[in-house]
């Protein structure tokens, strides 16, 4: 019997679903949260508990507790409810989850703000987290934090339309099947549009019954993404598409970085500027408000706001000081293993420095923001992926109580971690607050590259002993970084008092900021130092965090020690990993695939491997230096063990994004500072790679049946350290700096 034609439905309407409505809600009686859920449906949805809804056109629209900022967490979370449910993918769609701690996202929370050793910061997160509604979008965490609540979302959905049709048909509904959206037993066959309303009211088994490994599966296919043809057409919106009846637009200047404080501007030359409409000042910063954009930053320049900074002049010298002086100066272990001082005591110890520049954000779409204050109540529509940071701020901005603000997180266009911040949902607020009326701000590009919450800059003082057979007996790494985790910690919960106390008596030193840096090669005796350095420049969440520099000082010393050692590069990696075979088999694989002639000289090849978040990578780069002694990276394999892969197209394309997001902080992405202030002020200051520049690539995914690991990040450890080690094999001298640039040894 042929399944019937489902009815034509429009999947732009669907991709992003949701709003006020009337829907039934399903009794969920095993619900296993002490929150309940506040998802709403539109007419003919019936809403089945806090994650899916199904309509009476046989649509069905998962609610997406992550931001999507181009990773594909709008196609990966509801593939894992469609495959447990039974659904059409011609069907499916997406929603914004609602603030709720339903969603929180404790693995990202972890991610963000671990401090080990510290056990009361880490009593407060597990404490309270959850209670604050931290859904967060971090970490590489999306499938891994919420693969089991959306299975058992939609195996419960499954179980009640089993039952609903089963009551129909007289039979067990143990019995029932679903597949492409249809109930199925025997030659009996219903549709979910037809069962749904009626389904709502049934109760569930304990424990909930979860599909097998046998049948048809989407999970594991490559399933198209929902939200790519909106992208492609046009039609998806994004924060700055926002369009409210009465909207002004703004656009604003803040001071340099450290202490400073707005003197002056010139209004009167800023009223001359056609469509502006009004000037709001405070102590940081200063926005022109007109009837366009480009009006309010032109006027901006009218403006000539002048800042005064009475904190300590920071520089790029300055900044180096501050770090050489912090690695001279006191540490604090975060890791350690084995008697290290025995192992050094006496012995001929191979030591190198490594060093990395500050690198920016650079995504797309600068900081943006719409605010639309009104009978006490706010309402903000910002790329944020932490919506209830955003609304914490934005309502201490304007003394509101947190419930009368309303987030509306909308699609990002990239974010690398920069959309964790939320000074801009604060400066629209304000904006807001003061005006009256509707408010979009807009940063320019050089105000998002000056006002940037960097990747931090970091130093390592490498140290490590060899034994006669070329075994690594003892590893030290000292790394001077800004306590990036703490700062980040304050300032997004600066508005939490039990954060605030239990960060202050946290012990010295940040675990964030060497994340990585812990070898996961087999040595009896290492030690991870972290030497605090105050630089006078906000660092932030930069993707794959630490990783970027720990793993750079880790596979770049490593090569070091195989050439001292007189040992192959890969042969040394995979000796001393004692047995790791995921990752082992990552490297054999990249090494086969890339063609590895073992990294001699002139080869121009380099290799480098990094776990991380659950997974393993090996890359393989051939690069060379070309005119104008500039960088050039011929070509990229990489090897990568992720565990099971929900959708291996959407892995497939984070890695590649990965690898050329390394390649460019490799090549470029970097600031100098001078009078605290960003030298990069525009792309073209970056020195990015263009299309041109983009290399040959080659990504192998090997198949596991492993937990899923995270991908996102993934990929941009060990790009750097594999170029810097190709180039040695090119140019027989060792570039110790990020970014890399020839001559500088």
């Amino acid at each position: 019997m042929a399944f019937p034609a489902p009815p034509k439905i429009d999947r732009r309407t669907l991709l992003i679903g949701g709003g006020a409505g009337v829907g039934l809600v399903v009794a969920w009686g095993l619900w296993p949260q002490r929150y309940s859920g506040n998802l709403t449906a539109d007419k003919g949805e019936s809403v089945f508990g806090a994650w899916l809804k199904i309509g009476d056109d046989g649509h069905v629209t998962v609610a997406v507790p992550q931001a999507e900022h181009g990773q594909g967490v709008y196609t990966t979370l509801p593939q894992i409810i469609a495959d447990e449910l039974g659904a059409d993918w011609r069907t499916v769609a997406v929603e914004a989850a609602p603030f709720n701690p339903l969603y929180a996202n404790m693995l990202g929370a972890r991610a963000l703000f671990e401090q080990p050793g510290g056990g009361m910061v880490e009593a407060w997160r597990d404490a309270h987290a959850g209670r604050m509604g931290l859904m967060l979008t971090a970490g590489s965490t999306s499938v891994r934090a919420f693969e089991d609540p959306l299975r058992a979302a939609g195996a419960a959905a499954r179980v009640l339309l089993c039952k609903a049709a089963a009551r129909r048909w007289k039979v067990e509904w143990q019995g029932c099947t679903t597949a492409e959206g249809f109930v199925i037993h025997g030659n009996n066959r219903l549709r979910f549009a037809e069962l749904a309303a009626e389904a709502v009211g049934g109760t569930l088994p304990d424990p909930l019954p979860l599909r097998g490994d046998g049948g048809d599966r989407l999970s594991g296919q490559s399933l198209p993404r929902l939200d790519g043809p909106s992208k492609i057409d046009g039609s998806a919106n994004f924060a700055g598409d926002v369009r409210l009846p009465d909207m002004v637009y703004a656009s604003i200047r803040q001071g340099p970085v450290g202490d400073s404080r707005l003197v002056r501007v010139d209004r009167t030359a800023a009223e001359r500027v056609r469509g502006v409409l009004h000037v709001v000042t405070n102590d940081r910063w200063v926005a022109a408000v007109a009837n366009n954009w480009w009006a309010a930053n032109t006027a901006l320049d009218a403006l000539a706001p002048r800042f005064e900074t009475k904190s300590r002049l920071v520089s790029t010298a300055s900044i180096n000081t501050a770090l050489k002086a912090a690695l001279d100066g006191p540490g604090a272990r975060i890791a350690r293993q084995g008697d290290l001082s025995a192992v050094f005591k006496g012995a001929r110890v191979v030591t190198a420095d490594y060093h990395v520049g500050l690198a920016a954000h650079a995504a797309i779409e600068t900081m943006t923001a719409t605010a639309h204050y009104r009978d006490g109540r706010l309402e903000l529509w910002l790329p944020t992926q932490a919506p209830g940071l955003a609304r914490s701020a934005a309502a201490a901005a304007i003394g509101l109580a947190e419930d009368a603000v309303l987030v509306h997180p909308m699609l990002i266009g990239g974010s690398f971690g920069a959309n964790l911040e939320t000074q801009c949902a604060a400066q629209a607020a304000v904006l807001a607050h003061s005006l009256t009326r509707p408010v979009q701000l807009v940063w320019s590009r050089s105000e998002d590259l000056l006002h940037d919450r960097y990747r931090p800059p970091a130093m390592a003082r490498m140290a490590a002993r060899l034994g006669g057979n070329g075994q690594i007996l003892g590893w030290l790494a000292k790394i001077a970084a800004p306590a990036t985790g703490r700062e980040l910690a304050g300032r997004l919960l600066a508005h939490d008092a039990g954060f605030r106390a239990a960060q202050a008596v946290a012990p010295f030193g940040d675990g964030y900021a060497v994340a990585g840096a812990t070898p996961f090669y087999r040595i009896p005796a290492y030690a991870i130092d972290h030497h605090p350095a105050d630089i006078g420049v906000p660092t932030g969440h930069w993707r794959s965090g630490a990783h970027s520099y720990t793993s750079f000082f880790t596979e770049c010393f490593l090569d070091e020690l195989a050439h001292v050692a007189g040992t192959e590069p890969l042969s040394f990696r995979i000796g001393m990993l004692g047995g790791d075979a995921r990752l082992a088999r990552c490297l054999s694989t990249a090494a086969s695939l890339g063609g590895w002639e073992g990294g001699i000289a002139g080869s121009g090849q380099g290799i480098a491997c990094h776990s991380f978040r659950g997974s393993h990578i090996a890359v393989l780069v051939e690069a060379h230096v070309g005119e104008g002694q500039a960088v050039s990276v011929d070509r990229i394999v990489a090897a990568v063990d992720c565990g099971r892969q929900i959708n291996p197209d959407i892995v497939r394309q984070q890695i590649q994004g990965g690898l050329l997001f390394g390649m460019a902080a490799a090549t470029g992405s970097a600031t100098g500072f001078k009078a605290n202030l960003a030298e990069a002020r525009g792309f073209g200051d970056l020195g990015l790679p263009r299309l041109a520049d983009t290399p040959d690539i080659t990504v192998e995914l090997i198949s596991s049946e492993a937990e899923p690991g995270g991908v996102s990040e993934l990929a941009v450890p060990p790009v750097a350290p594999a170029i810097a080690n190709a180039l040695q094999a090119a140019t027989g001298y060792r570039l110790r700096r990020l970014p890399l640039i020839p001559g500088t040894v």
